[in-house]
């Protein structure tokens, strides 16, 4: 997927590229007109301004979990609004790219959580492609304007996402950190699946409960209490 081609699918024949079994699932979504006018608006955008991510990354979270492979969710609220840093995936920057504060404590309390070393490598792909849906709210922004693409009808995409992994799935565990991804819970069946809340990982909150909540090796007990295969954090 190029720069901009979100934005260009308006009349596409085609299915927008967004990973295995999503679209069968998201369908009404991509056909619904508030995604029509945010592809309009992303077409301007696209236009005048830089955005992130790039075009081709905007659906990452989706092509790393397949809809079926699903198994664990961790909702952020934007992409990172600097250069080189989003690429789809929450709280995740590719390799060569400066450690952002929060993911830096989530490999702290990774390590202080399982007695492991920190995790070496700041691109979460491995987690994603573990089964860890790494879903930011909001799927773009425009370049060093953080929230500039909220309430255009992103959240009502993500929303479904959530609704749909919570309707269509058994024992998922959600990670809702800081008051924006908690919002979200109200999507969530909690009587099928599993979620564990804590502050947001910022160094303004993390230390009011995130460090020392203990979530990654509760997820992993609570995969393995259904017979599945834990994931690897520290990768």
């Amino acid at each position: 997927m190029t720069p901009g081609s979100i934005a260009e699918q308006d009349n596409a024949p085609h299915r927008p590229d967004i990973g295995e079994g999503w679209y069968e699932v998201l369908e009404n979504e991509f056909r619904a007109p508030y995604f029509a006018r945010l592809k309009a608006f992303l077409q301007g955008e696209l236009a005048t301004r830089t955005v992130y991510p790039r075009g081709r990354d905007i659906f990452n979270a989706f092509k790393h979990t397949p809809f079926h492979s699903v198994r664990v969710v961790i909702i952020g609220q934007d992409p990172y609004h600097g250069p080189g840093q989003a690429h789809g995936l929450c709280f995740s920057v590719p390799a060569g790219i400066p450690i952002p504060p929060s993911l830096n404590n989530i490999f702290a309390e990774i390590s202080r959580d399982l007695g492991t070393p920190r995790p070496v490598s700041r691109d979460l792909s491995g987690w994603a492609d573990q089964g860890v849906l790494l879903l930011n709210a909001t799927l773009t922004v425009r370049a060093a304007e953080a929230g500039s693409h909220q309430k255009q009808g992103w959240e009502t995409f993500t929303d479904a996402v959530i609704k749909a992994v919570s309707d269509r799935h058994e024992g998922i565990v959600f990670l809702l950190w800081g008051s924006y991804a908690q919002q979200k819970e109200s999507l969530i069946d909690t009587s099928r699946h599993y979620v564990l809340k804590a502050p947001h990982p910022s160094p303004l909150s993390a230390h009011r409960g995130f460090i020392g909540s203990g979530h990654f090796g509760q997820v992993n007990e609570l995969l393995a209490a259904r017979g599945q295969s834990p994931i690897i954090w520290a990768t």
